[in-house]
C-alpha cells in the first residue's frame, strides 16, 4: 500500500469518524448522503462545512455568535424560481456575528465567487474593535442553503442574491448599515445599494468586479487569444458552465490535496503582507475545500454575470453613471468607496 492512498485513507477515516460522532445539524441544514465519508467519492457535507468554518473561526479572538437565518421560501409575489427547488421547504444564510461595543455602527461583509465569510478570518478582529461586524455566507454558497439553481438570464441571477439578500435583511430586522462587498460581492453589493439605497449608509467596494464591459477592455492580445483552439475550447468550456469547483469534485478524494496546493499558493506563496502560519494554511485549505466541494448552486452565475474573459454583461459603471446622483444622495453622500484589495493588510 502506497503511503498516498494511506494517507487518504487515513483522512476518510478520520472525516467518517467526525460524521458519526455528529447526532445534530444545524438548524435548517439536511445531510446530503446517508452514507458515511468514507464511501463518498466527494467526502463533504454540510455538517463539514459547519464544522471546518468553527475550526477557521477558532483563530479569531472576539467572540462571535453563528445561526441559520431563514429567509423562506421564495420572494414574496415573484415568478421567478430564483432559490426555490421543487419543493417549497424554507432556505437559510449562515451567519456570524461577533461582539462589538454598544453603539457601534453595522457592518456587512460580503464575500466574493468561489469564496465564503471564512475567507474574512483576519479581518474579523480588527474590524471588530469599531463596528458590530456581521458576515454572511451567500445564498448558494459557503454554509447557506444550496437550492437548485434555476436563472436563465443576468436579471434573474442578480435577483437570485440581491433578493435573497433583502430577505435576510429584513429577517435581521437590519437598516441603515454599512455594506461592504468584495469581488463578486461588491457587484452584488452594488446592485443591492442600487436596488434598496435607503437601508445602506455607506457602500465600500474592495476590489469589486464588474464595473466594466467587454469592449472597454477588448485588446489585441485577446482577440487573437479567442480565434486559437485554446481560446475556443475555453470559451465553450465558459458557455457550458464549467466551473472550478466542478474540477474540484471530479477528482473526489484527491480534491482535497489540488485546494491545498491552490491555498498554498494564493495565500502563502504569492500574497501580499503576512504570510498564513502553518495552522492557518491547513485550517483555511480544509475550510476551503468542503465550500468548493459542496453541491453546485450559486457558482452556476458565472455564465449569466460575465462574458468569457469575467467582463460583466450589466456593467456597473453603466449603471452608477445613470443613477450617481440618486446613488450618491440615497446613500448618504458618502456611499460610493471603491478600494482595492490592499485596504485590509491581512486580508486573504
Amino acid at each position: 500500500m502506497s503511503i498516498g492512498f494511506r494517507r487518504w485513507s487515513n483522512s476518510l477515516v478520520k472525516m467518517a469518524e467526525e460524521l458519526n460522532s455528529s447526532t445534530t445539524t444545524t438548524a435548517g441544514a439536511k445531510r446530503w448522503s446517508f452514507w458515511p465519508s468514507l464511501l463518498r467519492w466527494i467526502p463533504t457535507s454540510t455538517d463539514h462545512i459547519i464544522a471546518a468554518e468553527n475550526r477557521l473561526l477558532s483563530l479569531v479572538r472576539t467572540p462571535y455568535t453563528q445561526e441559520q437565518v431563514s429567509i423562506g421560501s421564495g420572494p414574496p409575489g415573484s415568478k421567478v424560481r430564483w432559490f426555490r427547488s421543487v419543493s417549497n421547504e424554507p432556505r437559510f444564510i449562515n451567519t456570524v456575528t461577533f461582539d462589538s461595543k454598544e453603539g457601534s455602527p453595522t457592518l456587512v461583509m460580503v464575500h466574493g465567487y468561489g469564496a465564503s465569510q471564512g475567507f474574512f478570518f483576519r479581518n474579523f478582529d480588527a474590524l471588530a474593535r469599531h463596528f458590530k461586524v456581521i458576515a454572511i455566507d451567500q445564498l448558494g454558497w459557503g454554509g447557506s442553503s444550496r437550492p437548485d439553481f434555476t436563472c436563465r438570464s443576468t436579471e434573474e441571477t442578480e435577483d437570485w442574491f440581491v433578493d435573497s439578500f433583502e430577505e435576510w435583511r429584513k429577517a435581521k430586522n437590519l437598516s441603515n448599515f454599512i455594506l461592504l462587498g468584495h469581488s463578486f460581492g461588491g457587484y452584488v453589493a452594488s446592485k443591492y445599494a442600487l436596488k434598496h439605497p435607503e437601508h445602506v449608509q455607506q457602500l465600500i467596494l474592495v476590489g469589486p468586479a464588474g464595473f466594466t464591459s467587454e469592449i472597454e477592455h477588448m485588446s489585441e492580445r485577446l482577440t487573437q487569444f479567442r480565434a486559437t483552439w485554446k481560446g475556443a475550447v475555453l470559451n465553450h468550456l465558459w458557455e457550458s458552465n464549467f466551473t472550478p469547483m466542478k474540477l474540484v469534485r471530479g477528482l473526489g478524494p484527491w480534491g482535497p490535496d489540488l485546494v491545498r496546493k491552490y491555498t498554498n499558493a494564493r495565500f502563502t506563496a504569492y500574497s501580499n503582507g503576512d504570510s498564513l502560519t502553518e495552522e492557518e494554511s491547513r485550517l483555511l485549505s480544509d475550510y476551503v475545500y468542503h465550500t468548493l466541494a459542496a453541491k453546485p448552486s450559486g457558482e452556476l452565475c458565472l455564465k449569466y454575470i460575465f462574458s468569457f474573459g469575467a467582463f460583466a454583461k450589466s456593467p456597473l459603471l453603466y449603471r452608477t453613471a445613470v443613477r450617481d446622483r440618486q446613488l450618491v444622495h440615497d446613500v448618504n453622500q458618502k456611499a460610493f468607496t471603491i478600494l482595492t484589495h490592499s485596504v485590509f493588510p491581512q486580508h486573504v
